[in-house]
């Protein structure tokens, strides 16, 4: 098939499985720098979540479906395997943003869309700008059951985020600066948020008493520590002990949870459970997405106020890195711009593995780990829960309600381990489902673990 040039406003069907649209333009000195993206729509035009952006800072949708190629020699990719879109998935924008500059500084500006499987051209578009800083280059859409591409470029004057927000993109009032250049072979450079752990102000530490809490929270605190009583002796595991960590999903399609305060309530129920299964009642914390980062040590004194003060969803940065520290920010508190927004959950497995066997304790550990899904790094996060299956600690994975557990939901079924060291379920809206069932649930498995790591030598 012949390469077709286009128009703006013209379009063609298409009938490769896969494509690559290649953004390309002549470098020079003094002139901008361009990077392409591509935005994942339903049918109302909108995206579902900021996991539907692929851009150099998120560069792999969570389906696989879309994948960020990066950057050579005055040209950017963009990948899409249509075959694979969900079915939900009406419309890819494929979309740019000029770094340094306006679209119109750019000579040769043009969108070639290519079979990805041959590499033949099916398409080009020349494309006009002028002070334009982000643009809609072409879109791949949906027709009676067949994909075409049409030629749009439609552009923006307020850039990559004011683009991004008409299609339903969360962006922070004050975004931090695009950086002025991308390495194609690292697109999302290391973050370097795995400080030494901080602690909470001497002030809250003094006293971890139950007493400290507001009367309703205090009331509801004790009540659950008897229900977590209750499943424990339930399962064979009454009196048992445990350290408790808790890592909480700060991906970019946790927004929701977070305002809403699903994610609040879910820290106060866990709470509960280290209150009742640790010694000191403390549990030591981490986010993730894209990166990692220990969060301060959460004691019942400092419940009320915890996740607001270290946990901020609102900041997490879609467009670039920080280059200063946020004004404002308390000792101790993380940085949660430099957290990202993608799904890397083998990194934080990986941390909290290093902080098990750098902090040996008596009792084993129980890990609970709440995610609303888009797992996709599988093979890395097998195999750093393989690598702990001869370590003291169980990994409680739950769900909230979103989908792509991948590997997680599998590892039950997973052969070669000595003992299982994983848990899995998950939930719909975790708001309505009681704490006897949560507890049950959450507390089914470790029990059982209890047993085949002490038979194991795994635990004393």
């Amino acid at each position: 098939m012949a390469s077709v040039p286009l128009s703006k406003g013209a379009n063609i069907p298409v009938a490769a499985v896969a494509v690559r649209a290649v953004l390309s333009w002549t470098p020079g000195a003094g002139t901008p720098d361009a990077d392409a993206s591509a935005l994942l729509l339903t049918e109302g035009g909108r995206v579902r979540d900021d996991g539907d952006f692929v851009f150099y800072n998120q560069p792999r949708h969570s389906s696989g479906a879309v994948r960020h190629q990066g950057k050579r020699d005055g040209t950017d990719t963009v990948e899409v395997d249509l075959s694979s879109l969900e079915a939900c998935v009406d419309r890819v924008v494929l979309s740019a943003s000029a770094d340094g500059g306006t679209f119109g500084q750019l000579r040769g500006l043009r969108l070639l869309l290519l079979d990805a499987a041959s590499g033949t051209e099916l398409a080009r578009f020349d494309i006009t700008a002028g002070a334009e800083t982000a643009l809609v280059a072409g879109e791949l859409y949906r027709r009676a059951g067949a994909w075409k591409f049409r030629a749009v470029g439609q552009g923006y004057a307020a850039g990559l985020a004011g683009l991004a927000t008409d299609y339903g993109i969360t962006v922070d009032d004050a975004p931090a600066p695009v950086p002025e250049a991308h390495a194609p072979q690292a697109p999302v450079p290391p973050a370097p948020v795995a400080a030494p752990p901080p602690t909470l102000p001497q002030a809250a530490r003094a006293g971890r008493g139950e007493e400290q809490l507001p009367v309703d929270m205090r009331k509801r605190l004790s009540l659950r520590k008897q229900q977590v009583a209750v499943s424990l002796s339930k399962h064979g595991a009454a009196g048992a002990t445990a350290r408790v960590i808790l890592v909480l999903d700060a991906s970019g399609s946790m927004a929701m949870l977070y305002s809403r305060g699903v994610v609040a309530d879910v820290v106060e129920r866990m709470a509960a459970v280290a209150a009742q299964l640790d010694d000191d009642g403390e549990m030591q914390a981490w986010t993730f997405a894209t990166h990692p980062a220990r969060l301060p040590d959460l004691t019942v004194a400092g419940l009320p106020q915890w996740l607001q003060l270290h946990v901020r969803g609102g900041e997490m940065s879609l467009f670039g890195r920080p280059k200063k520290p946020k004004k404002g920010m308390r000792p101790g508190q993380v940085d949660m711009r430099l957290v990202g927004i993608q799904n890397e959950e083998q990194k934080v497995i990986a941390e909290v593995r290093d902080y098990v066997r750098a902090n040996p304790a008596q009792a084993p550990t129980l890990v609970l780990f709440f995610s609303d899904g888009g797992v996709y790094r599988n093979a890395e996060i097998e195999r750093e829960l393989r690598a702990a299956v001869e370590e003291p600690v169980f990994w409680q994975f739950v769900g909230l309600g979103k989908s792509d557990y991948g590997v997680l939901e599998r590892f039950d079924t997973l052969p070669g381990r000595r003992v299982d060291n994983v848990g899995f379920f998950a939930v719909d809206d975790i708001a309505v489902v009681s704490d006897p069932e949560l507890y049950d649930r959450l507390l089914t498995e470790f029990p059982s673990w209890l047993t085949a790591a002490r038979r194991a030598g795994i635990i004393g």
